[in-house]
């Protein structure tokens, strides 16, 4: 009998260790498995989800330097660059596109997110940057280079872009004709590092020309009430 409640204490002791180590054991296998099912839904994630998408969007305004800050201040807005579109020149310059020789018009090229910004709300900023009644350029600076022209990438921009001048016709903010062309995008050409953010790298001389171009007391007339 001695030995048998021996051998039953024996097994009892061993049953009780196993199990104690089981036990020590669970916390460890379940935070693997934790780990592991975060790792495998962290995965079905990152391909379930894809960056919004970027669009660009092209306008001739007159001077360029005049055009960016309003946009660079946009929200949604990623990036702005002004440069030379419209021409069929291949890499103007600026002395090349003043000469009125290549086509090109002033422009700039808006990068941008459509989830924070539409193309209407840009088409938005982009009537008060500019006098959409001037045919022969805009404000003080005349020619061809220098004329308004809403450059659009497929048919929904064109769309967009049509319905956008209908409303402001409709507005009566203007008594005269609205003359904005809006025309088949051509290749955008940067233009050169000191004409970039103009405002930024000479804010004096970029606030008297604004100002002695006429832009910043139309802009007043125009939309004060909308302010």
């Amino acid at each position: 009998m001695a030995v048998s409640t021996s051998l039953k204490g024996e097994t009892n002791h061993e049953q009780h260790c196993l199990r104690s180590t089981i036990m020590k054991r669970i916390p460890a296998i379940a935070l693997l498995l934790a780990v592991m099912i975060a790792a495998v839904i962290d995965a079905a994630r990152g391909q379930d989800s894809s960056p919004s998408p970027v669009k660009t969007a092209i306008f001739a305004g007159g001077c360029f330097w005049c055009i960016q800050p309003a946009f660079d201040k946009a929200k949604g807005v990623i990036k702005t660059v002004v440069g030379y579109s419209g021409g069929t020149e291949p890499n103007p310059t600026y002395e090349l596109v003043s000469s009125e020789k290549t086509g090109h018009r002033e422009s700039i090229e808006i990068t941008y997110d459509p989830v924070k910004i539409s193309y209407d709300q840009l088409l938005d900023i982009y009537w008060r940057q500019i006098d959409p009644t001037q045919a022969d350029g805009q404000f003080t600076d005349i020619g061809p280079s220098y004329r308004a022209a809403i450059f659009y990438s497929d048919n929904e921009e064109k769309k967009i872009a049509e319905a956008s001048k209908e409303k402001l016709a409709r507005s009566g903010k203007f008594e005269k004709r609205i003359v904005t062309e809006i025309l088949p995008a051509m290749k955008f050409y940067p233009a050169e590092a000191y004409h970039q953010k103009y405002y930024q790298q000479n804010p004096e001389h970029f606030e008297a020309f604004e100002k002695g171009s006429g832009r910043v007391s139309f802009e007043k007339k125009t939309w004060a009430v909308d302010r």
